[in-house]
């Protein structure tokens, strides 16, 4: 665990994360845990699948969030979760599903494609209220953080 401090006002946090051999780190999310949160209303995501991937590869997301999985290939997918943070299944599909999926515990979800094996994505969800996910380049930018202390967590997929 890392603790930061912010500065007296609203501040932006930009981080470059590198792996063990200094190259950049993608698809890694950082979150920051304070004792003084703001309410934040649900949120709406989208989790498409292009050139059979998902698209983000990872996406964070806060509790309470609605994951719209739209399938922008030509072809159909089936896409499941049998995590413990989200069991769901959308049935061999085109087009958007008709309902999002909302994800309304912390944990990491594992996505996959019962039509194409190699499909493989993430869904992080976090009760904390800041939090990004790091850029092909290993950059993420955290904006309008208030004055305090933090506690943030890194998680990658192959961690």
């Amino acid at each position: 665990m890392l603790l930061l401090s912010a500065p007296l006002h609203a501040a932006s946090l930009q981080a470059e994360l590198v792996d063990g051999q200094g190259q950049p780190l993608a698809n890694a999310v950082l979150s920051l845990h304070s004792e003084v949160a703001p309410v934040v209303a649900p949120a709406i995501a989208i989790m498409d699948q292009r050139s059979q991937q998902f698209a983000p590869t990872v996406l964070a997301v806060r509790s309470g969030t609605s994951v719209s999985f739209p399938n922008s290939d030509n072809i159909r997918h089936h896409v499941y979760s049998f995590s413990l943070a989200k069991r769901f299944e959308l049935r061999l599909y085109q087009g958007t599903p008709s309902a999002p999926v909302i994800f309304d515990k912390p944990g990491v979800v594992v996505l996959g494609c019962n039509i194409h094996d190699w499909m493989l994505g993430y869904v992080y969800v976090t009760d904390d209220p800041w939090f990004a996910v790091s850029d092909a380049q290993g950059k993420l930018n955290l904006e309008q953080l208030p004055a305090g202390t933090y506690t943030a967590s890194l998680w990658h997929p192959q961690a």
